[in-house]
């Protein structure tokens, strides 16, 4: 049994190392924004809600989002542990998360924070190309889409730059996760929970030193 947090900035490359965590612990990746771009993609009353806070680049109130969690975590893959990526932003999250957790026998056993600049994050997001029909992720210069604009993975030609990852909306993301949820990092490292990871480096090198925190 395994719960863990993948802390870290938009674009810090959680979602990527959550690939190799799933693998290497048997347990789900739940990432509350991609959980949250099903919901607004299902036009649930839910997901209209999370709309109204994400095209704007505003954080979406601590209530909703564990109310999408709860229901994330009753199915069957979730029942012995998950990589928590995204959340919590803050505190009061962190102990939303460690009441859910509790109340299923569970607790917070890891933090991996993953620490990288700014100019960094906006490199990484704003590079962002995104097939509408499959969700397959381009980026421009690490990644780039095919030259013949049609997605390598189901053939949609309707691969555009979400409006979440244009270079203002980013910017004004990293503000206010420098503001509002940076301080929940030393709420973990109080409990003893925090292993710090370098992410400007390859995507290979950020794994080993996760691989080798986690030994």
């Amino acid at each position: 049994m395994t719960d863990l947090v993948l802390f870290g900035p938009p674009g810090a490359g959680k979602g990527t190392q959550a690939k190799f965590l799933v693998d290497k612990l048997g347990i789900p990746q739940i990432s509350t924004g991609d959980l949250m771009r099903a919901e607004r993609k299902s036009g649930s009353e839910l997901g209209k809600r999370f709309d109204s806070f994400m095209t704007q680049g505003k954080l979406v109130p601590d209530d909703m989002v564990i109310e999408l969690l709860e229901k994330r975590l009753e199915q069957p893959d979730a029942q012995k542990g998950a990589i928590f990526d995204g959340f919590p932003r803050t505190v009061a999250q962190a102990d939303a998360l460690s009441a859910t957790l509790g109340r299923r026998g569970r607790k917070i056993d890891h933090v991996i924070a993953i620490e990288i600049p700014e100019d960094l994050v906006v490199d990484r997001i704003s590079g962002r190309r995104s097939c509408e029909q499959c969700g397959h992720v381009y980026h421009v210069r690490y990644n780039p889409p095919p030259p013949s604009g049609r997605c390598e993975r189901c053939g949609s030609d309707r691969i555009v730059q979400r409006d979440d990852d244009r270079e203002e909306k980013v910017r004004r993301r990293n503000v206010e996760y420098l503001e509002n949820t940076l301080p929940l990092l030393a709420h973990f490292e109080k409990l003893g929970l925090v292993k710090k990871i370098a992410g400007v480096g390859s995507v290979e090198d950020v794994t080993r030193q996760i691989d080798a925190a986690l030994s």
